[in-house]
Parts: structure tokens; C-alpha cells; sequence
């Protein structure tokens, strides 16, 4: 058996030290490049994992957290409904037209806005707590066949746990 003398047990340990290091932090950073990825339930379809949920494949029900970026969109925060949360999908549809609308807010707000009370149990203007808002198609994204609008309710004074389906408030 060969003994390390000091001064080369001491440079392996700095190398390993400096090794540990550079993978701990680079978890971190591949981690930024390459975010979790939302994991459903294979029996309900519905979130178990949280993670980033790519926009065309979100479904009803999917419970999501705020980005902080009102811009263009690739991916929402997914997270279990059971766990607290800002936001809840509640209904999907398709603009209908080959040219991307002039009037697209207004589109996205009458559709979502027409299910509205179907979801939650009131009609939006008897509500006082749940607001909602549309996430549309760009000009680009309809560019590539893009239609969707994801119409998402809210608390607006907290974080929910569990759906706001039938919350009539």
C-alpha cells in the first residue's frame, strides 16, 4: 500500500473540494438552463409534481403560480392544486380566423369571460374576491398555428389551496 505524503494529500483534497463545489453550484445552473418539468398523475391527468408546464399542454384544472413577466410565454410554474397557488385554468378555446385579430383582447376577454360563472358560481360583476385573465396567442405564435386562449381565475387577495371551482364569491 502507498501513503500520499502531505503535501499531495493535501492538493487531492483541494481538487476534490473544488470538484463537489463546481457540481453542487452547476445543479444549480443546469437547473436555471434546464428547469423541472410539471409531472401529471397517470390515472387523473391532474398535476402531482410541480415543475414548468409547457402552454400548449396545460389542461383544465392545472394550477400554476405567477412569472412575474406579463411578455411572451413558453412555460407556466405548475404546481399541485392541493398545494397553495396563484393561479387555476378553467377553460380553453380557439380564436377562430386565419388573420391574426385586431381585437384579440376583447376575443379572449368575452370567451373566458362567458364561462366565467359556469366555473366559479357567480357572474364575474357579483364576484368580489376571484378576478380572471386570458393568456393568448401573439402575432408570432399565430403565425404558427396557435389559437388557444388559456383563461386562468385568481383570489385576488391570496394564494389558493384547492380549486376555485363552484367557489361562488
Amino acid at each position: 500500500m502507498t501513503a500520499l505524503r502531505a503535501p499531495a494529500r493535501f492538493a487531492l483534497t483541494a481538487v476534490v473540494s473544488i470538484s463537489a463545489i463546481a457540481v453542487l453550484s452547476g445543479c444549480s445552473v443546469l437547473e436555471s438552463i434546464f428547469p423541472t418539468q410539471a409531472e401529471r398523475d397517470s390515472e387523473t391527468q391532474e398535476i402531482s409534481e410541480g415543475g414548468q408546464q409547457d402552454v400548449f399542454e396545460v389542461a383544465v384544472g392545472d394550477c400554476f403560480n405567477d412569472e412575474g413577466d406579463s411578455g411572451e410565454i413558453s412555460d407556466l410554474p405548475a404546481v399541485p392544486c392541493t398545494e397553495p397557488h396563484d393561479n387555476e385554468i378553467y377553460y380553453l378555446f380557439d380564436l377562430p380566423g386565419d388573420e391574426f385579430p385586431t381585437d384579440i383582447d376583447a376575443q379572449s376577454d368575452a370567451g373566458c369571460l362567458a364561462q366565467f360563472a359556469a366555473f366559479i358560481g357567480v357572474e364575474y360583476d357579483v364576484s368580489t374576491q376571484i378576478d380572471y385573465f386570458p393568456i393568448q396567442p401573439t402575432a408570432d405564435t399565430w403565425e404558427a398555428g396557435d389559437r388557444e386562449v388559456i383563461c386562468s381565475v385568481y383570489d385576488i387577495s391570496a394564494q389558493t389551496t384547492g380549486t376555485l371551482a363552484g367557489a361562488a364569491r
